[in-house]
Formats: structure tokens, C-alpha cells, sequence
């Protein structure tokens, strides 16, 4: 066998191609659209509630109920702004902190500072 053969042996287009199985397309994209499911159902939908949830408690935020800060702070709230933007928290029986509304992580109960029985100590 000579050089020239072998190279056009090579260089032929086949002639029998295999065509593709038909579907072959969506059974590679199927198993992307399941994990994209998975995981809106998993974190998006929980998280996207959550913070709903979140946004309404701050919303829902008046004089006298006892939060907690993101920073730990556990007080009173003394006053909302006009805006609604801020929010003054008694900590002590002098000590007033001026934060931001977004500033609050949760209500641990309304009105705790008013009724003295719920408090221990």
C-alpha cells in the first residue's frame, strides 16, 4: 500500500454517517430543567418568603413592642420616625438608641415594657 492511498483513505467523507437519535436535545436539556426546579423550589420560594414575612413585621412595627437588633440589642420601641425610616429604642430607663427600621431582626413580644408581670426578675 502506498502513501497516497493511505492518505486518501483519510481525507474520504464517510459514507455511511450515523444520524443523530431524534429527542437527543431535550434528554440533554432535562436534567438542567429538573435541577433548576430543585432548586427554585429548595431556596428561591423559601427565601423569597421568608423575607416577605420579614418585610411585614416591619411594617407592622408600633410604640411599645420589644425588639432585638441585628447587633443583639434588646430594647423598646420608643418612638418612629415621621418617615418611618427610624426607630428609637429604649435600652434603659435613660438610654435611648436612634437605628434604622431595617436595623431590627425581630419582635420578641409587643407590649412587654407596659405590663411588668412578663418581666423575671
Amino acid at each position: 500500500m502506498n502513501w497516497h492511498s493511505v492518505v486518501s483513505l483519510l481525507a474520504a467523507p464517510e459514507q455511511n454517517p450515523v444520524p443523530a437519535p431524534p429527542g437527543l436535545d431535550f434528554a440533554m436539556i432535562l436534567p438542567f430543567a429538573a435541577i433548576a426546579v430543585i432548586f427554585y423550589f429548595l431556596l428561591f420560594r423559601p427565601q423569597k418568603r421568608e423575607q416577605a414575612a420579614r418585610e411585614a413585621m416591619i411594617k407592622a412595627l408600633k410604640k411599645n413592642d420589644k425588639v432585638v437588633t441585628i447587633g443583639g440589642i434588646i430594647g423598646t420601641v420608643a418612638n418612629i420616625s415621621s418617615d418611618g425610616e427610624e426607630v428609637t429604642l429604649k435600652v434603659d430607663d435613660n438610654t435611648r438608641i436612634r437605628i434604622t427600621r431595617t436595623s431590627i431582626q425581630r419582635v420578641v413580644s409587643a407590649e412587654a415594657s407596659a405590663d411588668p408581670s412578663t418581666e423575671a426578675g
